[in-house]
């Protein structure tokens, strides 16, 4: 008699939770893997409380959209991407998720990083070099300095993403890349430039930053048609 009567009510939960999966699928597909801190920062604000927090999976824009750049001699090019989430939202779905998964697959040097710095907050790059030229190109990731709000911000640490990153040189057509983790003060709102070897980049961040509220206007519209 009692298995009779519990197999019943073991249906009908197996039910009611495929009735919640089916209506949660959709925007549990939205949501950020769990375990990776937004952009390395403590204390990012939700979109209660931060206008320029979007929900994710409505970008469309390009990593090169948000990408700081710079040529600072012999055929050397290198890219910046700031790993904030009030940007890389912004970003295609696929853009997104790899730029996430980047970051996960370091978060324990990550982690490493924060306990020895002892921050409030920090503020993450990806950033990668690239040589033009024949022969070696050498390059120096500690010299790659962040201007933003009145101050330079050089990297407090570099947490290598590609193999013989810490040999410092490039032959051509080689990429090298890595996540540097700068003091969480750099302001993305506000102006910001690179240099390398005293050469300033050439991206116009106000521009990026037009671009980028724009994308912002376009993410809200797709996420409210989409509920």
């Amino acid at each position: 008699m009692t298995r009779l009567v519990r197999q019943p009510a073991l249906a009908l939960l197996a039910c009611v939770a495929l009735s919640a999966c089916a209506s949660a699928g959709p925007a549990a597909a939205q949501v950020p893997p769990t375990g990776v801190p937004p952009a390395g920062q403590a204390g990012v604000p939700g979109d209660t409380l931060d206008p320029n927090w979007v929900p994710a999976g409505y970008g469309t824009l390009r990593q090169d959209d948000i990408a700081l750049k710079s040529s600072p001699a012999n055929g050397l090019q290198i890219r910046a991407i700031p790993l904030d989430e009030r940007f890389i939202r912004l970003l295609s779905p696929d853009s997104y998720r790899s730029l996430r998964e980047l970051q996960a697959s370091k978060a324990q040097a990550l982690l490493a990083v924060k306990e020895r710095n002892r921050l409030p907050s920090y503020s993450i790059w990806y950033v990668s070099f690239f040589a033009l030229e024949q022969g070696e190109t050498r390059f120096s990731p500690q010299e790659f300095i962040i201007s933003n709000t009145g101050r330079d911000f050089r990297p407090l640490d570099i947490v290598p993403l590609t193999p013989g990153f810490g040999e410092y040189r490039l032959k051509q057509r080689e990429v090298q890349s890595a996540l540097l983790v700068f003091d969480g003060q750099i302001d993305l709102n506000q102006p910001v430039t690179a240099q390398l070897e005293s050469v300033p980049s050439v991206t116009d961040w106000n521009m990026i930053l037009q671009r980028v509220e724009r994308e912002r206007a376009l993410v809200r519209s797709r996420a409210a048609a989409k509920r």
